[in-house]
């Protein structure tokens, strides 16, 4: 089953008890699938539709080999991920080493990102956008090119 993309920015809270209320566009979208919870290293989070993560880690799994020292490495941030399900108010738990993690507190992102969806803490995200300008700049005029010359090929 093909999933609707995933998109939208909101602003969401953090509650006392860790949990992130999952906007009702989303929710829509993910329609009670499965969720798997993972690390970024770009310090934030990622929540994928398991069946999505799944594929992934099988993909993952397949082109890698545990006795070569960067698969391990690559292997050791994918692999550690935990099943979350969102509850009857829409909130997803986050244990408190994955918030710690990705600096949470109060006030947090919600992106959709096509397949799955990432989660910021607000000022790390926005400082993300900052810092990372010119590269976005530079990676998106070497996708509007390949784009441009795939559309040729066709």
């Amino acid at each position: 089953m093909e999933l609707e993309l995933l998109t939208g920015e909101f602003k969401v809270t953090l509650d006392e008890k860790g949990r992130i209320s999952l906007p009702a566009h989303l929710r829509r979208i993910l329609n009670d699938s499965k969720l798997t919870l993972t690390q970024c290293k770009d310090n934030c989070l990622w929540i994928f539709p398991s069946s999505e993560y799944i594929e992934l880690l099988k993909d993952v799994q397949s082109s890698t080999n545990p006795l070569n020292k960067d698969d391990r490495l690559v292997r050791r941030q994918l692999f550690n991920s935990i099943p979350v399900e969102i509850d009857k108010a829409g909130r997803i738990p986050v244990i408190q080493s994955y918030r710690e993690f990705a600096g949470l507190a109060k006030e947090c992102v919600v992106l959709g990102q096509g397949e799955y969806i990432e989660i910021w803490a607000e000022e790390r995200y926005r400082q993300f956008l900052l810092d990372n300008d010119e590269e976005y700049i530079a990676a998106s005029e070497k996708l509007g090119n390949t784009l441009k010359d795939n559309r040729r090929k066709a």
